[in-house]
């Protein structure tokens, strides 16, 4: 799974209902005797701990590295003798990695099933599932919804990947950013030409945030930026508080793919509205979801 596009709709509805499955009723060890291995590249909480807790909760092991002064890449080992190594050792892979493409390049060496948990600024293809599975717990349907994508729209992966879902299943979108941080034209191009989708573009939060029903917000990806003071600029353009959600309906939903800094106030944690822990939990659920239907345990 390197890219969203590889899942046809209907491959979509699949996991969302094992996922649905698994949250209510939990596993049995499906997995047992299957180990996945885990490359993480680039720090992370959420995606690496919630593949490691599906894998376990499904019966299975796993093994990797969040750390590569740990392993052999401080030795200078390139990336596809990594793969190939890794590989050698469990049934499935998921990786984290800087460059963009690098999931690609995995899967091409790999002699396992590769998971993208994220590929520098390109996709982040299992977070869009969660996202998704999340939106139509609470919704019921995605299609005419009106979701606003807001904050670092230019590096953030997990947008990048959630527009191309959103437009596939008939959402439409709204896009905040300064202008520095775009979403960039390839996207926009391909929702256009691909799903005929007119993306509108705005400055102001609090005017988009009004005819929302799902506010997706993103931090500032101060790592993305070649130097602090291009970071400084834009790191506190948007923030979601009480005031903002004041102007929101009372059904919309703010959801974020975390870590947070400061783009939501910690006074909105309360809010009904806000379900990004909610969110982050279903991670483990969905992920749960695609590792057995790789492994083929499930169909």
């Amino acid at each position: 799974m390197i890219s969203i596009s590889d899942f046809s709709s209907k491959e979509c509805d699949r996991i969302f209902e094992l996922a649905s499955e698994y949250k209510q009723n939990g596993a049995e060890n499906e997995c047992s005797g299957k180990i996945l291995g885990s490359a993480f590249f680039e720090p992370s909480t959420r995606t690496m701990l919630s593949f490691h807790s599906a894998m376990q909760r499904l019966g299975g092991n796993v093994l990797g590295f969040s750390d590569t002064s740990t392993t052999s890449v401080k030795k200078g080992e390139c990336l596809a003798d990594t793969m190939r190594t890794l590989a050698a050792y469990c049934d499935l892979m998921v990786i984290r990695h800087p460059n963009e493409g690098s999931a690609k390049l995995s899967s091409e060496f790999a002699s396992v099933p590769v998971i993208n948990a994220g590929d520098g600024g390109r996709e982040h293809p299992t977070q869009t599932l969660l996202d998704l599975f999340t939106i139509k717990e609470n919704k019921d349907s995605v299609k005419g919804l009106n979701v606003v994508l807001c904050g670092d729209l230019k590096y953030g992966r997990t947008v990048h990947s959630l527009a191309m879902a959103l437009a596939g299943m008939g959402a439409d979108i709204t896009c905040v950013s300064p202008p520095e941080l775009k979403m960039p034209e390839s996207v926009t191009t391909c929702l256009e030409r691909k799903h005929k989708v007119s993306v509108v573009e705005e400055n102001e939060l609090s005017s988009a945030v009004k005819d929302a029903d799902v506010l997706y917000m993103t931090r500032i990806q101060k790592e993305r930026f070649g130097s602090p003071e291009e970071y400084a600029k834009v790191k506190d353009c948007y923030v979601v508080n009480k005031e903002i959600m004041s102007k929101a309906n009372e059904n919309m939903l703010l959801m974020h793919p975390l870590p947070r800094v400061n783009e939501i106030s910690l006074d909105v944690d309360s809010d009904k509205r806000a379900i990004f822990f909610e969110q982050a939990l279903n991670g483990v659920f969905v992920r749960m979801a695609l590792i057995s239907l790789i492994l083929g345990v499930r169909d």
